[in-house]
Parts: structure tokens; C-alpha cells; sequence
């Protein structure tokens, strides 16, 4: 999708430093984070929602979990804990329609996901 941010991101229209990059996935921080490490994890393939995976598509999947654990020892952050949530669609709370996978952490979470003390 030519105007999706994270399509721009990724074909290098918008920079930013990835923490991670392979022939699929990338990660970058969140420019707005809920707590002192927060992640996106996206596909380069533009896949607008969860609800449009496939089967196909498992191994992408994997691989932005993988991602995210590996992130989450890198950050230091594994040990204490983190979430790994992904929204999809309007009730959700997806923003972009693009997947993604957040990692946050860094501080202890409350419930409604927002670091507390942060």
C-alpha cells in the first residue's frame, strides 16, 4: 500500500534506525512509547490485520516473536518481563493498518498497558 507509513518506513521513505532487519521483518522504536522500551515488529509484506493472515504466513509470524524475544534480551528486559501485544482493527485499538507486533517494557506495566512510575 503506497501510503501506509510502515510500507514507507520500510521502503526507506521514512527513516528510522532498525534494531532489527531481515528479508521480512523489521523493527524499530515506537516514536510515541508507553514505556521505556517500546518496539514495533512489522513485515515488509503489507498485511493489513491479523485477520489477514493466512497459513502461509506462519513463519512470518515466528519470526516477529522470535524478534521480540531476542529484542527483549538485547533491551535487558527479559528477565523482568515485557508484553507483546498486537491490536487489530477498529475496536482493537489498530492505528495503522499494517501489522505489528509491540514490545514493551522496561518498567512495571499496568493493566491498561502504560508503564507505571514512567
Amino acid at each position: 500500500m503506497s501510503d501506509c507509513i510502515f510500507c514507507k518506513i520500510v521502503r526507506g521513505e521514512i527513516k528510522v534506525d532498525f534494531l532489527y532487519e531481515s528479508d521480512k521483518v523489521v523493527a524499530f522504536k515506537d516514536i510515541r512509547p508507553l514505556a521505556p522500551i517500546h518496539y514495533l515488529i512489522i513485515p515488509k509484506e503489507h498485511i493489513p490485520s491479523m485477520n489477514d493472515i493466512s497459513k502461509d504466513q506462519q513463519s512470518l509470524l515466528g519470526e516477529m516473536l522470535l524478534c521480540a524475544t531476542e529484542l527483549a534480551k538485547e533491551a535487558g528486559i527479559d528477565q523482568g518481563g515485557y508484553k507483546l501485544l498486537i491490536r487489530t482493527g477498529n475496536h482493537g485499538g489498530q492505528e495503522v493498518p499494517h501489522i505489528h507486533l509491540h514490545l514493551i517494557g522496561g518498567a512495571r506495566l499496568s493493566e491498561g498497558i502504560r508503564a507505571i512510575n514512567s
